[in-house]
């Protein structure tokens, strides 16, 4: 007979609500901060349009995933909602951008002309006028033209004096143009760096929060509904750790596809050398919810060690509590691969935000 003590599995199931109650809050406001972001800066162009693509193709079969698999309905309902959501943002894209289906690449003033010189071609650049002939001004417009040309350089000289000059007392003495002080731009910088890590930490916190205040009022709930039946259960959850096929190879092209969205975001960012338009809380809830998912998975207890907590009548036996867990891993290995390498993923769009904090306007 193998069993554990009943501390040990009372934490491991506490830790395991725990852990998917804080995933679940994270992943119901993760597409906030974007959308709020694209809203506030009137554009799209931050975000990779191939990502937010291949994203709602994988929300789509992680929904045929969690149907044929069947996993519990709160995961099911969750992914609905992530693909409503990913189609919120797919529309903002278009919205901003046009209906185009490929990223903006980045300009400059530079790239935008472009250069059609050839061997041909003569060194000095002719004009569409060039051709035209020049006439010769007459000594009046000349004069005329001239004093026309001080009169502007005069008035607008004069625009640009401060009125306590006007005085004869006062010299005329034009005044510099102010310079910005390399050591308040970059205090400025780490004032605003401060403020955002702030901000985005109190959010962290607060969404954090919710997520165990409502593991919390969950188990009060099902306590007290366990209060009113003492009899032991009929099933146990070994019963539903079966393989579906379908459920599998749904879940395994959701993991591979969610595992490849990042991937354009990425070489967007690289591209475009700045992360400017991407909301850093974006990104921060998909990593926590993913965090949380994983570990909510490995803090799996056994049913028949829920059989002799509740009950003390029913033990593991040797082998039986090993065994049951793995299956359960096994079952939800296409979810933890997704989860775990998207997490890997979003630390190096973290890592672009560090590199390319300077970019940032």
């Amino acid at each position: 007979m193998y069993s554990t003590s009943p501390g040990a599995n009372m934490d491991i199931e506490a830790l395991s609500g725990i852990c998917g109650s804080i995933s679940i809050a994270c992943w119901v406001v993760v597409f906030s901060p974007q959308i709020i972001e694209n809203f506030r800066r009137h554009s799209a162009d931050g975000l990779s349009l191939i990502f937010i693509v291949i994203w709602l193709a994988g929300d789509i079969f992680n929904i045929l995933g969690a149907v044929f698999q069947g996993v519990i309905p709160t995961m099911t309902i969750l992914a609905i909602y992530y693909t409503l959501a990913d189609i919120v943002l797919l529309g903002q894209c278009f919205y901003y951008r046009g209906f185009v289906l490929s990223d903006a690449q980045p300009t400059s003033d530079e790239e935008a002309i472009v250069d059609e010189t050839t061997e041909d071609s003569p060194l000095l650049a002719r004009d569409s006028t060039a051709t035209r002939p020049i006439a010769r001004p007459s000594a009046a417009d000349a004069d005329r033209n001239r004093r026309s040309s001080s009169f502007s350089s005069f008035h607008s000289h004069l625009n640009q004096v401060d009125a306590a000059h006007l005085s004869p007392a006062t010299p005329l003495i034009a005044s510099s143009k102010p310079t910005v002080d390399p050591p308040a731009a970059s205090a400025n910088t780490s004032v605003a760096t401060l403020r955002t890590f702030l901000l985005n930490t109190i959010a962290l916190i607060l969404v954090c929060a919710a997520g165990v205040l409502g593991w919390f009022l969950s188990t009060r709930s099902s306590q007290g509904q366990q209060s009113h039946d003492t009899s032991p259960i009929s099933a146990t959850e070994s019963e539903a750790l079966h393989f579906d096929l379908w459920g599998q190879i749904f879940g395994y092209l959701c993991a591979a596809l969610y595992l490849g969205s990042r991937v354009p975001q990425l070489l967007l960012n690289y591209r475009r050398k700045s992360t400017e338009g991407v909301s850093m809380l974006f990104f921060l809830f998909a990593c926590v919810g993913n965090l949380t998912y994983v570990m909510s998975i490995f803090a799996y207890e056994p049913a028949c060690a829920k059989l002799e907590r509740d009950y003390g009548a029913i033990k593991c036996e040797k082998g039986e509590w090993n065994s049951e867990y793995q299956r359960y891993v096994l079952v939800n290995t296409s979810w933890l691969v997704g989860s775990a390498g998207t997490l890997l993923l979003d630390l190096m769009i973290f890592a672009q935000f560090w590199i390319y904090r300077k970019n940032a306007k």
